[in-house]
């Protein structure tokens, strides 16, 4: 079966890459380092150095890995981690993150799973541990890994039932790439219990990272100065969105009964889709400003009904400088986003039905009293306008979203006492 998944990764490789030419057209990062994509690093020697290597796919997972990151280089300063990505979005943040550990941390982009590109990795790498965040499967990846003796590590690991459902469906493939993972650490005892199914031997549920996210004071700071630039206005951010959102969202705008100095922020998820969504919402006769016009003196006008987030890095800054948040991708069938981060920052938290990729977590959230659920964009605006014009319910829930997620930190010493075992050696 994996011969077979083999050849269709060659069959499909000219493809792939016409479509990263494509997307570079809008995204340049995809026209760079391809030679990484293809498994080329040159002659350069392999530092003495013991490696780890972590990867994580685009923003969200990189963003996840900080906490993890961080403690692995203080647990082991003798070593370096090569951080590897997916997207340029990915890299990008990992390079705005992790600038401060130096040469400790080296970045690349993840070679394709042709079986040959992953092994020239490993090889000129020499990681001693391969550690994936999430929901990263790559069966040639597994088992080259398991062929040079690196062992493979899936933390901060969540499968939901649907994407259970999937890889049961892809048979031996996903079964044999299961039980060549060394080690599962799991968010929930659910997420364990499926990741069990598929054939994993070593699970343990650890919590998730991404409460142990530090805010960044130079966020804090930017988040202050978008709120002065915006003013005594109440903010209702709509964060991470997906395409066919935005749509919903202006349309219940006009229908909805929001405070009338009321700022709509809309942050799409996607870079690429910035100049989309500004002319959808000049389309929709609502007067609009970026971020990226904004300068350090400059005030949000007193006119401007809709503000585009079309910055990079920017997220937990947005989510300081709003009154109330709506985590998107869960509008629509999208599986929802990660609602720790405005709790972190003790906003209250508007999230639509779709939340099956993040289900417990959002459980959590709505039973502490710090989210709340919304059935469609109408019902989120229903939501927000009652909450912005009330001042102490906004209080009372924000502060429950803060007490919620201080509550299940940890999960960081967690994962590398159960990573300690492998890297003894």
């Amino acid at each position: 079966m994996r011969l077979l998944y083999t050849l269709a990764w060659w069959l499909v490789l000219p493809l792939v890459l016409a479509r990263l030419w494509l997307r570079g057209r809008q995204e340049p990062g995809y026209r760079q380092h391809w030679g990484e994509r293809l498994g080329f690093y040159g002659r350069q020697p392999t530092p003495a150095t013991d490696t780890i290597w972590l990867h994580a796919v685009s923003v969200g997972e990189t963003r996840a890995a900080e906490p993890l990151i961080d403690a692995l280089l203080a647990a082991w300063p003798a070593c370096r981690i090569v951080l590897t990505h997916m997207t340029p979005t990915g890299r990008a943040t990992g390079k705005s993150l992790f600038a401060k550990h130096g040469a400790r941390l080296v970045q690349s982009y993840l070679p394709y799973d042709t079986g040959a590109m992953p092994a020239s990795f490993i090889r000129h790498f020499a990681p001693r541990i391969c550690i994936l965040m999430e929901t990263e499967v790559w069966p040639n990846l597994i088992h080259q890994c398991n062929r040079h003796g690196v062992p493979v590590v899936l933390a901060n690991a969540r499968l939901s039932q649907r994407s259970l459902g999937k890889a049961q469906r892809l048979g031996k493939l996903i079964a044999d790439a299961a039980r060549g993972i060394t080690l599962v650490a799991a968010q929930t005892q659910d997420d364990a219990d499926r990741v069990r199914q598929l054939g994993v031997q070593d699970v343990v549920v650890t919590g998730s990272i991404k409460f142990d996210v530090v805010v960044p004071e130079a966020a804090l700071a930017t988040g202050a100065w978008l709120r002065g630039a915006i003013g005594t206005r109440p903010v209702l951010l709509c964060a991470s969105t997906r395409e066919g959102e935005e749509q919903l969202i202006l349309e219940a705008l006009a229908r909805a009964s929001l405070p009338p100095d009321a700022l709509l922020l809309i942050v799409p998820r996607h870079p690429q889709r910035f100049d989309e969504v500004e002319k959808m919402i000049a389309a929709h006769g609502l007067a609009v400003q970026r971020r990226s016009g904004l300068m350090q003196d400059d005030a949000v006008a007193a006119g401007t009904q809709v503000l585009l987030g079309d910055s990079m890095g920017e997220m937990f800054a947005y989510y300081a400088a709003c009154d109330c948040a709506f985590v998107g991708g869960s509008l629509l069938p999208l599986g929802g986003q990660n609602l720790i981060e405005p709790a972190a920052l003790g906003k209250p938290v508007l999230i639509g039905p779709h939340t099956f990729n993040f289900a417990l977590v959002t459980d959590q959230a709505i039973a502490a009293g710090g989210a709340a659920r919304v059935a469609n964009a109408d019902a989120l605006m229903a939501q927000a306008s009652a909450l912005l014009q009330d001042p102490a319910r906004l209080s009372s829930m924000g502060d429950k979203a803060l007490a919620f997620a201080n509550q299940h930190r940890g999960a960081t010493p967690r994962t590398i006492a159960a990573i300690k075992p492998l890297l003894a050696a």
